[in-house]
């Protein structure tokens, strides 16, 4: 057996602990750079996360617009739904002739149809009327025209076109409109006097009344109306003449200003068959001068 020194053996023991240090850093090093996970840390609840979304964020309501109702259809001042009452209409016009004289006016045409029927029978029985006129029947018909002229009755400006909402429109407009209407009478009467206006369906306006007295007319409405325009389904033609017959007796007074049409009204034409002679024995019949 070997002895050592002292020396040797504490060089030898300093020598072995020096490899075994440089052997232990070999291996942790080595393990670290294998993947060592390095100390451990308790484990706590996963904090949390929201995941974005892949559908849009929806859009914000929005607050509904309300829808504007529909206004109600204007009412129109027809000769359906305005009963003036005294001697003064609508805006102004006249109801009445200022005497005890009756007028009998007829609206609308002239009718080719119609108006020679009625002139006929107004000779009869020697009555002179109102013929209130639309333009575009007056340039179709100027020899009816000429015809109601040369039997001594009054021309009346009735609009061009029956427009029954003229009244409302510029004050350029209505003249326009009534100028054209008179020149067309004018055309087939050359030198015409037209002393009087009336409103398509009655609808005067201040606009218009102001505008037919620029022109030299005076404004026209009426004082009895047998509404011989409007025949319900219902009623046969025997009883829509006798109805046309009953109002006008009913409600004709001295100095009434009596609506009825040429146009299109054959049931108008066979109840004043029987109307003028009883208008005439009762009354004194006048045209609008």
């Amino acid at each position: 057996m070997i002895r050592l020194s002292h020396t040797r053996k504490a060089f030898l023991i300093s020598a072995v602990l020096i490899m075994t240090g440089l052997l232990g850093q070999a291996t942790a090093a080595t393990t670290t750079a294998q993947g060592d996970p390095g100390p451990t840390v308790p484990a706590g609840p996963a904090p949390s996360v929201t995941a974005p979304s892949s559908a849009p964020a929806p859009a914000p309501t929005a607050t509904p617009t309300p829808t504007p109702s529909k206004p109600s259809p204007r009412v129109e001042n027809t000769v359906a739904d305005t009963k003036p009452k005294g001697r003064t209409g609508p805006a102004g016009s006249i109801m009445t002739t200022g005497t005890k004289g009756v007028a009998l006016t007829f609206d609308d045409g002239p009718d080719p149809d119609y108006t020679p029927q009625l002139l006929k029978l107004l000779a009869k029985h020697q009555v002179k009327a109102t013929f209130c006129l639309v333009g575009t029947q007056a340039r179709r018909h100027p020899d009816l025209v000429q015809a109601i002229a040369a039997g001594g009755h009054s021309l009346c400006n009735h609009s061009w076109n029956h427009d029954l909402k003229l009244g409302k429109k510029s004050h350029a407009a209505i003249r326009a409109d009534l100028e054209r209407t008179n020149a067309a009478i004018r055309a087939a009467v050359p030198g015409a006097e037209i002393r009087y206006m009336r409103a398509p369906g009655g609808n005067f306006t201040p606009a218009m009344v102001k505008v037919s007295a620029q022109l030299g007319m005076r404004s026209i409405y009426w004082k009895v109306d047998p509404r011989d325009w409007e025949q319900p389904e219902t009623e046969s033609r025997s009883a829509h003449r006798k109805r046309i017959i009953r109002i006008v007796q009913q409600h004709t007074r001295a100095g009434a200003i009596v609506l009825s049409h040429d146009y299109a009204q054959p049931d108008t034409i066979d109840a004043y068959r029987v109307l003028l002679p009883w208008l005439h024995k009762r009354f004194q019949l006048v045209p609008l001068t």
